[in-house]
């Protein structure tokens, strides 16, 4: 990940301004053919989502009242953990990016949804839509860029804090949900003075409120109701959050990470045009390639340039324009950043071992190791084959 100014930046350079305006252009017009054709099929598409993820819910805590016996806990974890992955990423995560509120339907809107999340709805949706996407991978600006606990760039000033992070990264990834309300409620902020006492605290009643009303349904309730199964119940709801904060942790990896993705100096964004912004998403954003079942239970966060170019259109649509922002991508002479889950995961965190070092002493470890191959669909060819011949 190298920090990029769009104005300098070598992999733009061949691009003029009205290049990059008329980029803009043709993405607005592709924004509008999606908005012009939205109807039944994408309502009637996110009513069975939802429907679906509510019955596989309940069947599976249906199963754990017998999760005494090993194979209803196995049936019934498995079947909750992808429940709540759904209910997260393809569910609420896209309801409240406001992509189904052109439905009216006061029961899928951004305004009333509440997800299954210790973070509260109004709080991420602050820190997340208001913040993360509009200065996406602009260091110092947008704090989902390693949540305020990771060196992301060869850039950032190194400090010995930063020897731990692959460490703080896993236990982020275990307990993702937790993290993400910290990050939510602005800890570091606070701690340096910079928010108010009052506000804070009222946020954090809030979060803790939210904390506990889960806590008691999952670990109290729930397992109370399975009677001799109590025990069993209650370590199948801890796998299934296990499960979907490290599925959740990984999918976010891979959209701003991996190999190829750049980040952004904060006077790079002075001033900038729509085109510069679209630009920016596409540079500072990574997909994950795989099946429908991929797409899917990723919350269809694996067509993460997509979602960053439009964060508002329904995700049923991603997979359809992807081939049209590809083909943008070719002409424009600009890098499709994309690779399979392990290929992605495995370049996030090799990213993260890397950054955790020193700039000299990383380099000297990492020499002998080649670098992670990007796919560039379509049109290119893998980063690396570039990387050697520049060499």
């Amino acid at each position: 990940m190298t920090t990029a100014d769009i104005s300098t930046n070598p992999t733009t350079a061949h691009l003029t301004a009205e290049d990059i305006e008329t980029l803009g252009r043709e993405l607005d017009a592709i924004r509008e053919q999606v908005i012009a054709s939205r109807g039944e099929r994408d309502a009637a598409y996110i009513r069975k989502v939802i429907d679906g993820q509510r019955k596989l819910e309940l069947t599976s805590r249906g199963i754990l009242l017998f999760s005494l016996f090993p194979p209803a806990w196995i049936i019934g974890t498995l079947g909750l953990s992808i429940s709540k992955i759904v209910e997260n990423m393809e569910i609420g995560h896209n309801v409240m990016h406001g992509q189904w509120d052109w439905m009216r339907d006061s029961k899928i809107h951004s305004t009333t949804w509440e997800w299954d999340n210790a973070s509260p709805a109004e709080m991420w949706k602050h820190s997340h839509n208001e913040v993360h996407h509009t200065y996406t991978n602009v260091r110092g600006k947008d704090h989902d860029l390693g949540y305020g606990i990771m060196r992301v760039d060869e850039n950032q000033k190194w400090v010995p804090f930063y020897v731990a992070q692959p460490l703080w990264n896993f236990i982020n990834a275990c307990f993702f949900e937790y993290g993400i309300a910290a990050y939510d409620l602005q800890i570091g902020k606070y701690l340096k003075g910079r928010t108010d006492k009052a506000d804070f605290q009222a946020r954090g009643k809030r979060v803790l409120a939210k904390i506990r009303k889960q806590a008691t349904r999952d670990y109290v309730l729930h397992p109370l109701l399975s009677g001799p199964s109590a025990v069993t119940t209650l370590t199948a709801n801890l796998t299934a959050n296990l499960a979907r904060n490290l599925w959740t942790h990984s999918v976010i990896m891979c959209g701003h990470f991996p190999e190829g993705v750049q980040t952004f100096e904060k006077h790079s964004i002075d001033g900038e045009t729509r085109g510069e912004w679209y630009l920016r998403q596409m540079l500072g954003s990574a997909n994950i390639s795989g099946s429908r079942l991929m797409h899917f239970m990723s919350g269809n966060l694996s067509f993460q340039i997509e979602h960053h170019l439009y964060p508002d259109l329904p995700s049923n649509r991603y997979a359809e324009i992807a081939p049209k922002i590809q083909e943008l991508f070719e002409r424009y002479g600009l890098t499709y950043t994309t690779g399979s889950l392990p290929r992605q995961v495995g370049s996030a965190w090799k990213k993260v071992f890397k950054l955790s070092l020193p700039n000299d002493f990383a380099r000297k470890a990492t020499s002998a190791i080649a670098p992670t191959a990007v796919t560039n669909v379509v049109f290119g060819k893998p980063a690396a084959e570039d990387e050697a011949k520049a060499a």
